[in-house]
């Protein structure tokens, strides 16, 4: 007989952003599916259970027309299945796959990056989310989506308004009306720029979308689910791939004397933490869940963070090891809805960012462990991470 979702109740919204890791591991020992009531929704962390959900899209449906996401951004391809997420996606890859990633978005990459450390190599320490990450992360994105005329600020907070706008569960004013003014700015952006991709097709994204017939209004969609995501994962990566490479100083010296290992290391960092720990599924029909029952409608979250810790699949999983056994992660989900930026992050994080931080900040180094701050955990990373180095 199935067994019905158990409940946690004495956990808090703050605990989760905090650390999420040990609510974690007591809600992946305590049942397959189980109902946190800080987060409101009922969460699925086992690497195995959520394998399982995204290989039955009919079943775990991505559709879900009272989502926030929708509400915010417009009819996107997160919240869409079958052949009408297919048409959205197969739009968008032609400027993300990986030899288009080697032949036209590489070099401007590195130079971005150059430009971003010229600024700051001479000083001796930096805050690295403000002074390094962030800028890199929006930077790119704007030559990936094909936006001019918008700065790394704008892109930013467009970005953070974006994500705060699609969580906004409490309906609190101001994060709605933000999501909204950064919903128009982006849609402004997309319309001065959509004559240009016309005129002159090229391997931006918007030029790709143009090419493939996309309206406007799908358009203006999916470039906001772009830059709402597409920001915070490599900005996240960057930084947390810093951070266990310092925190681990001999793992950083066998990186750097075998550059073959930075793309292990990069994703040992995505494991570790994961910069999008999690997305939702609405359910079309009952189904156990590894014996646990889950009704029609309900909504569950696929918790990929916790999955990338769970101890059935990874040895000693709160530990950062770049030599661990080598296992396929969710940090970049599953499915058809496998993340479509995955070779941009590869490349800009683990090729050519985090590789010119060592290599241009000598004797690279925490200014205090103690400062270091990450926090979230449906998008979690280092928020506050000050450094210094011999200048």
């Amino acid at each position: 007989m199935a067994e019905a979702v158990k409940v946690v109740d004495d956990v808090t919204f703050d605990d989760l952003l905090a650390n999420p890791y040990p609510v974690f591991k007591r809600v992946r020992d305590l049942g397959p599916v189980v109902k946190v009531e800080a987060a409101n929704i009922m969460m699925v962390t086992r690497f195995d259970d959520i394998m399982a959900i995204e290989r039955d899209p009919e079943t775990f449906s991505s559709v879900n027309p009272q989502s926030l996401l929708n509400t915010v951004i417009g009819p996107n391809l997160m919240r869409k299945d079958g052949e009408d997420h297919a048409r959205e996606r197969a739009a968008i890859d032609p400027s993300l796959r990986p030899g288009v990633v080697k032949r036209c978005w590489a070099e401007p990459m590195q130079a971005i990056c150059a430009d971003v450390i010229s600024q700051i190599e001479h000083k001796g320490e930096a805050e690295l989310f403000e002074d390094l990450a962030a800028p890199i992360a929006a930077r790119a994105l704007c030559d990936i989506l094909g936006i001019e005329g918008v700065d790394w600020p704008t892109m930013v907070l467009w970005s953070q308004s974006l994500i705060d706008g699609s969580g906004n569960y409490s309906h609190n004013p101001d994060i709605a009306r933000k999501a909204k003014e950064a919903a128009k700015g982006v849609e402004s952006a997309v319309d001065r720029m959509l004559p240009l991709h016309r005129d002159d097709p090229n391997a931006s994204m918007l030029s790709s979308m143009l090419q493939a017939g996309q309206t406007v209004e799908q358009i203006y969609a999916n470039i906001k689910v772009a830059i709402g995501g597409g920001l915070n994962e490599p900005r996240d990566s960057i930084l947390t791939l810093i951070l266990g490479l310092l925190q681990n100083p001999d793992q950083l010296a066998r990186v750097r004397a075998e550059p073959s290992l930075w793309g292990q290391a990069f994703e040992e960092a995505v494991r570790w933490i994961s910069p999008i720990g999690m997305y939702p599924r609405r359910l079309t029909r009952d189904v156990e869940i590894s014996g646990t029952l889950v009704r029609e409608g309900e909504q569950v979250g696929l918790c990929v963070g916790a999955a990338n810790h769970d101890d059935r699949r990874f040895s000693d999983p709160e530990r950062f090891d770049v030599f661990r056994e080598k296992k396929s992660h969710l940090a970049f989900g599953a499915g058809s809805h496998f993340c479509a930026g995955t070779w941009v992050s590869r490349a800009l994080v683990s090729q050519i960012a985090v590789p010119m931080v060592f290599e241009r900040l000598r004797n690279l180094r925490l200014k205090d462990p103690e400062l270091v701050r990450v926090r979230g955990w449906v998008f979690r990373g280092p928020t506050h991470m000050p450094v210094v180095w011999d200048a």
